[in-house]
Protein backbone atom coordinates (compact mmCIF):
# COMPACT_ATOMS: atom_id res chain seq x y z
CA UNK A 1 0.00 0.00 0.00
CA UNK A 2 1.87 3.27 -1.19
CA UNK A 3 1.18 6.23 1.17
CA UNK A 4 0.46 9.69 -0.71
CA UNK A 5 1.39 12.94 0.56
CA UNK A 6 -0.50 16.01 -1.22
CA UNK A 7 0.85 19.53 -1.48
CA UNK A 8 -1.97 20.68 1.49
CA UNK A 9 -0.81 17.80 3.85
CA UNK A 10 3.12 19.28 3.33
CA UNK A 11 2.08 22.81 3.90
CA UNK A 12 -0.31 21.69 6.96
CA UNK A 13 3.42 20.04 8.55
CA UNK A 14 5.01 23.33 7.23
CA UNK A 15 2.54 25.38 9.10
CA UNK A 16 2.24 23.23 12.32
CA UNK A 17 6.06 23.34 12.19
CA UNK A 18 6.46 26.93 12.57
CA UNK A 19 3.29 27.21 15.06
CA UNK A 20 5.34 25.09 16.97
CA UNK A 21 8.03 27.01 17.13
CA UNK A 22 6.55 29.66 18.13
CA UNK A 23 4.81 28.36 20.77
CA UNK A 24 8.40 27.52 22.40
CA UNK A 25 9.94 30.86 21.66
CA UNK A 26 6.38 32.40 23.27
CA UNK A 27 7.54 29.87 26.30
CA UNK A 28 10.82 30.71 26.07
CA UNK A 29 10.18 34.80 26.17
CA UNK A 30 7.48 37.44 27.28
CA UNK A 31 7.21 40.84 25.14
CA UNK A 32 6.35 44.22 27.19
CA UNK A 33 4.18 46.60 25.74
CA UNK A 34 5.65 48.97 23.16
CA UNK A 35 7.25 52.21 24.73
CA UNK A 36 7.07 55.08 22.25
CA UNK A 37 9.38 57.86 22.06
CA UNK A 38 8.35 59.87 18.69
CA UNK A 39 9.39 57.54 16.08
CA UNK A 40 11.31 55.04 18.35
CA UNK A 41 9.31 51.81 20.19
CA UNK A 42 10.76 49.80 22.65
CA UNK A 43 10.24 46.10 23.62
CA UNK A 44 11.47 44.31 26.61
CA UNK A 45 12.29 40.68 26.25
CA UNK A 46 11.47 38.86 29.41
CA UNK A 47 13.04 35.68 30.35
CA UNK A 48 15.03 33.68 32.64
CA UNK A 49 19.14 34.34 32.97
CA UNK A 50 21.07 31.48 31.76
CA UNK A 51 24.16 32.34 33.71
CA UNK A 52 23.96 34.01 37.27
CA UNK A 53 28.19 34.85 37.02
CA UNK A 54 28.63 38.49 38.14
CA UNK A 55 32.23 38.95 36.73
CA UNK A 56 31.57 39.80 33.66
CA UNK A 57 32.56 43.43 32.48
CA UNK A 58 31.73 45.19 28.82
CA UNK A 59 34.43 46.51 26.91
CA UNK A 60 33.68 49.67 27.82
CA UNK A 61 33.86 49.43 31.34
CA UNK A 62 37.10 47.19 30.68
CA UNK A 63 38.66 49.71 28.78
CA UNK A 64 37.35 52.75 31.39
CA UNK A 65 39.64 50.96 33.96
CA UNK A 66 42.24 50.21 31.98
CA UNK A 67 42.05 46.65 32.34
CA UNK A 68 42.13 46.07 28.91
CA UNK A 69 43.97 46.30 26.00
CA UNK A 70 42.90 46.69 22.13
CA UNK A 71 46.08 46.69 19.58
CA UNK A 72 46.33 48.27 16.54
CA UNK A 73 47.83 45.34 14.11
CA UNK A 74 47.82 47.43 11.07
CA UNK A 75 45.59 44.85 9.39
CA UNK A 76 42.16 46.31 8.64
CA UNK A 77 40.43 43.26 9.24
CA UNK A 78 41.67 41.71 12.42
CA UNK A 79 43.02 43.45 15.87
CA UNK A 80 44.31 42.09 18.62
CA UNK A 81 42.65 42.12 22.15
CA UNK A 82 44.37 41.54 26.15
CA UNK A 83 42.18 41.12 29.19
CA UNK A 84 44.46 41.98 32.09
CA UNK A 85 41.97 41.64 35.05
CA UNK A 86 42.84 38.89 37.12
CA UNK A 87 39.29 37.98 37.85
CA UNK A 88 36.68 40.07 35.57
CA UNK A 89 35.84 38.26 32.09
CA UNK A 90 34.85 40.72 29.34
CA UNK A 91 32.23 40.72 26.67
CA UNK A 92 32.63 42.38 23.28
CA UNK A 93 29.36 42.69 21.33
CA UNK A 94 29.83 42.64 18.03
CA UNK A 95 29.42 45.78 16.85
CA UNK A 96 31.18 47.83 19.02
CA UNK A 97 33.51 50.43 17.85
CA UNK A 98 36.92 51.16 19.09
CA UNK A 99 38.36 54.60 18.67
CA UNK A 100 42.02 55.61 17.78
CA UNK A 101 44.79 53.47 16.60
CA UNK A 102 45.62 54.05 12.93
CA UNK A 103 41.71 54.49 12.00
CA UNK A 104 38.37 53.56 14.24
CA UNK A 105 37.27 49.82 13.73
CA UNK A 106 33.82 47.77 14.80
CA UNK A 107 34.81 44.51 16.18
CA UNK A 108 32.94 42.18 14.50
CA UNK A 109 32.30 39.28 16.78
CA UNK A 110 30.33 38.61 20.25
CA UNK A 111 32.61 36.80 22.43
CA UNK A 112 33.78 36.99 25.92
CA UNK A 113 37.46 36.76 26.70
CA UNK A 114 39.09 35.36 29.97
CA UNK A 115 40.85 36.74 32.70
CA UNK A 116 44.45 36.57 31.75
CA UNK A 117 43.76 36.08 28.83
CA UNK A 118 47.15 36.88 26.81
CA UNK A 119 46.98 38.39 23.50
CA UNK A 120 44.07 37.04 21.31
CA UNK A 121 43.12 38.35 17.42
CA UNK A 122 39.74 39.31 16.59
CA UNK A 123 37.84 40.02 13.33
CA UNK A 124 37.18 43.73 12.59
CA UNK A 125 36.46 46.09 10.34
CA UNK A 126 37.21 49.68 9.43
CA UNK A 127 34.75 52.24 9.60
CA UNK A 128 37.14 55.43 8.87
CA UNK A 129 38.54 54.90 5.26
CA UNK A 130 40.47 58.10 5.14
CA UNK A 131 42.82 57.57 7.78
CA UNK A 132 45.89 55.32 8.26
CA UNK A 133 48.38 57.82 10.70
CA UNK A 134 47.90 59.17 14.40
CA UNK A 135 45.05 61.84 14.65
CA UNK A 136 45.72 64.09 17.37
CA UNK A 137 47.20 63.05 20.81
CA UNK A 138 46.03 59.36 20.36
CA UNK A 139 47.77 56.65 20.62
CA UNK A 140 48.43 54.62 17.22
CA UNK A 141 49.38 51.81 18.83
CA UNK A 142 46.03 50.98 20.84
CA UNK A 143 42.60 51.91 20.43
CA UNK A 144 42.15 54.36 23.89
CA UNK A 145 38.06 53.40 24.11
CA UNK A 146 34.76 52.14 23.15
CA UNK A 147 31.40 54.07 24.12
CA UNK A 148 29.80 53.66 20.39
CA UNK A 149 27.84 51.20 18.41
CA UNK A 150 27.23 50.97 14.47
CA UNK A 151 24.10 52.28 14.60
CA UNK A 152 22.05 51.40 11.06
CA UNK A 153 20.73 47.33 10.52
CA UNK A 154 22.39 47.49 6.99
CA UNK A 155 25.80 48.09 9.11
CA UNK A 156 24.84 45.03 11.00
CA UNK A 157 24.25 42.84 8.37
CA UNK A 158 27.21 44.15 6.39
CA UNK A 159 29.68 43.38 9.08
CA UNK A 160 28.28 40.14 10.55
CA UNK A 161 26.87 38.58 7.52
CA UNK A 162 28.29 40.25 3.94
CA UNK A 163 31.30 40.60 6.05
CA UNK A 164 32.57 42.97 2.85
CA UNK A 165 34.79 45.94 4.10
CA UNK A 166 33.43 47.75 0.93
CA UNK A 167 30.21 47.44 1.96
CA UNK A 168 30.87 48.85 5.46
CA UNK A 169 32.02 51.89 4.18
CA UNK A 170 29.06 52.04 1.57
CA UNK A 171 27.04 52.20 4.64
CA UNK A 172 29.17 54.43 6.86
CA UNK A 173 28.95 56.58 4.17
CA UNK A 174 25.40 56.40 3.92
CA UNK A 175 24.14 56.78 7.97
CA UNK A 176 26.26 60.15 8.20
CA UNK A 177 24.42 61.35 5.19
CA UNK A 178 20.97 60.08 6.88
CA UNK A 179 22.02 61.67 10.23
CA UNK A 180 23.11 64.90 8.77
CA UNK A 181 19.89 65.23 6.38
CA UNK A 182 18.10 64.69 9.83
CA UNK A 183 19.78 67.17 12.27
CA UNK A 184 19.82 69.55 9.42
CA UNK A 185 23.73 70.00 8.86
CA UNK A 186 26.74 67.55 7.54
CA UNK A 187 27.92 65.04 10.71
CA UNK A 188 31.58 64.84 8.83
CA UNK A 189 34.09 65.99 11.36
CA UNK A 190 36.72 68.44 10.16
CA UNK A 191 39.52 66.02 11.96
CA UNK A 192 38.32 62.86 9.89
CA UNK A 193 35.36 63.11 7.46
CA UNK A 194 35.05 59.69 7.27
CA UNK A 195 34.67 58.80 10.77
CA UNK A 196 31.80 56.80 12.46
CA UNK A 197 32.70 57.45 15.25
CA UNK A 198 33.23 61.15 15.32
CA UNK A 199 30.09 61.61 13.08
CA UNK A 200 28.08 59.94 16.23
CA UNK A 201 30.26 62.30 18.38
CA UNK A 202 28.55 65.76 16.18
CA UNK A 203 26.62 67.72 19.06
CA UNK A 204 23.82 68.19 17.00
CA UNK A 205 23.54 64.41 17.00
CA UNK A 206 24.21 64.31 20.47
CA UNK A 207 21.81 66.67 21.47
CA UNK A 208 18.77 64.83 19.44
CA UNK A 209 19.39 61.63 20.62
CA UNK A 210 19.72 62.58 24.59
CA UNK A 211 15.55 63.08 24.24
CA UNK A 212 15.06 60.03 23.07
CA UNK A 213 17.47 58.27 26.05
CA UNK A 214 15.66 60.94 28.23
CA UNK A 215 12.49 59.20 27.70
CA UNK A 216 13.39 55.46 26.98
CA UNK A 217 15.88 54.81 29.34
CA UNK A 218 14.43 54.09 32.70
CA UNK A 219 11.70 51.75 31.14
CA UNK A 220 13.98 48.80 32.60
CA UNK A 221 14.16 50.27 36.14
CA UNK A 222 13.10 47.40 38.82
CA UNK A 223 12.39 44.78 36.04
CA UNK A 224 15.22 41.67 36.77
CA UNK A 225 13.79 39.23 34.10
CA UNK A 226 14.56 41.70 31.15
CA UNK A 227 17.04 40.00 28.82
CA UNK A 228 16.69 41.61 25.80
CA UNK A 229 15.23 43.85 23.91
CA UNK A 230 13.67 44.72 20.20
CA UNK A 231 12.84 48.07 18.57
CA UNK A 232 10.60 49.23 16.02
CA UNK A 233 11.49 52.47 13.90
CA UNK A 234 8.91 54.50 12.03
CA UNK A 235 6.29 51.49 12.99
CA UNK A 236 8.37 49.12 11.85
CA UNK A 237 10.41 45.99 13.26
CA UNK A 238 14.35 47.09 13.33
CA UNK A 239 16.18 44.48 15.39
CA UNK A 240 16.16 42.55 18.59
CA UNK A 241 18.70 41.65 21.08
CA UNK A 242 18.85 38.82 23.50
CA UNK A 243 21.87 38.09 26.19
CA UNK A 244 22.50 35.17 29.30
CA UNK A 245 21.65 37.48 31.94
CA UNK A 246 19.46 40.38 32.95
CA UNK A 247 23.09 41.55 34.59
CA UNK A 248 25.16 41.62 31.06
CA UNK A 249 21.51 43.55 29.36
CA UNK A 250 21.44 46.07 32.38
CA UNK A 251 25.37 46.92 31.55
CA UNK A 252 24.90 47.30 28.33
CA UNK A 253 21.39 48.67 27.84
CA UNK A 254 22.63 52.22 28.02
CA UNK A 255 24.67 51.90 25.16
CA UNK A 256 22.70 49.66 22.70
CA UNK A 257 19.24 52.21 23.61
CA UNK A 258 21.50 54.77 22.55
CA UNK A 259 22.39 52.96 19.04
CA UNK A 260 18.51 52.47 18.64
CA UNK A 261 18.11 56.18 18.81
CA UNK A 262 20.67 57.45 16.27
CA UNK A 263 19.30 54.86 13.95
CA UNK A 264 15.65 56.68 14.14
CA UNK A 265 17.09 59.73 14.21
CA UNK A 266 18.49 58.76 11.21
CA UNK A 267 15.37 57.60 9.66
CA UNK A 268 13.24 60.60 11.08
CA UNK A 269 13.65 62.79 8.29
CA UNK A 270 10.36 63.31 6.21
CA UNK A 271 9.27 59.84 6.71
CA UNK A 272 5.32 58.94 7.52
CA UNK A 273 4.99 56.36 10.30
CA UNK A 274 3.59 53.05 9.54
CA UNK A 275 0.64 51.53 11.92
CA UNK A 276 2.05 50.95 15.77
CA UNK A 277 3.67 47.85 15.99
CA UNK A 278 2.98 44.99 18.38
CA UNK A 279 4.88 42.22 20.30
CA UNK A 280 3.59 39.11 18.72
CA UNK A 281 5.88 40.99 15.90
CA UNK A 282 8.83 40.73 17.46
CA UNK A 283 8.03 36.98 18.47
CA UNK A 284 7.05 36.13 14.78
CA UNK A 285 10.47 37.20 14.33
CA UNK A 286 12.05 35.31 16.38
CA UNK A 287 10.53 32.15 15.83
CA UNK A 288 10.58 32.46 12.01
CA UNK A 289 14.50 32.73 11.68
CA UNK A 290 15.10 29.78 14.08
CA UNK A 291 14.03 27.17 10.70
CA UNK A 292 16.71 29.15 8.29
CA UNK A 293 19.28 28.07 6.55
CA UNK A 294 22.04 27.53 9.45
CA UNK A 295 25.98 28.10 8.97
CA UNK A 296 28.74 27.94 12.23
CA UNK A 297 32.20 29.07 12.25
CA UNK A 298 34.65 29.11 15.11
CA UNK A 299 35.45 33.23 16.02
CA UNK A 300 38.58 32.46 18.51
CA UNK A 301 38.33 32.07 22.52
CA UNK A 302 36.61 29.29 22.46
CA UNK A 303 33.34 30.75 20.96
CA UNK A 304 31.50 29.55 17.45
CA UNK A 305 29.09 32.12 16.14
CA UNK A 306 26.22 30.41 14.57
CA UNK A 307 24.02 32.22 11.58
CA UNK A 308 20.52 31.79 11.02
CA UNK A 309 18.60 33.22 8.06
CA UNK A 310 15.86 33.56 5.42
CA UNK A 311 14.52 36.06 3.12
CA UNK A 312 12.93 37.81 6.08
CA UNK A 313 15.15 37.72 9.41
CA UNK A 314 18.64 37.11 10.21
CA UNK A 315 20.23 36.21 13.33
CA UNK A 316 23.54 36.03 14.70
CA UNK A 317 24.03 33.52 17.66
CA UNK A 318 27.15 33.80 19.46
CA UNK A 319 27.88 30.86 21.66
CA UNK A 320 30.24 29.38 23.72
CA UNK A 321 31.77 25.57 22.58
CA UNK A 322 32.92 24.33 25.57
CA UNK A 323 29.19 25.08 27.76
CA UNK A 324 26.96 25.39 24.89
CA UNK A 325 26.02 28.51 26.22
CA UNK A 326 24.08 30.99 24.24
CA UNK A 327 26.18 34.55 25.24
CA UNK A 328 24.42 36.97 22.82
CA UNK A 329 21.90 36.45 19.98
CA UNK A 330 21.01 39.18 17.38
CA UNK A 331 17.96 39.26 15.61
CA UNK A 332 17.91 41.54 12.57
CA UNK A 333 14.89 42.21 10.19
CA UNK A 334 16.10 42.26 6.52
CA UNK A 335 13.04 42.58 4.65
Amino acid sequence: MKLRIGTSVVTLFLLTAFAAAAMAQKAEYRISTGYTHKNLTIFLIHGKDQNKKGNILTLQEAMERKIFVVYETSNVNELEVENLSKEFEVFIQSGDIVKGGKQDRVLAVSIIIPARSGRISIESFCVESGRWTKRGDEDSTKFDSSNERIVTKELKIAANGTRSQQEVWDKVSEAQRRLGRSVGGSVNSTKSASSLQLSLENKKVVATIDEYVANLSGIINGRSDVIGYAFAINGKINSADIYVSNALFKKVWGKMLKASATEAVAESNGVRLADPVKGEAVLGMIADVENGRSNERSVGAGTKMVTRENKQNVMYESRDAKSDLVIHRSYVKVQ
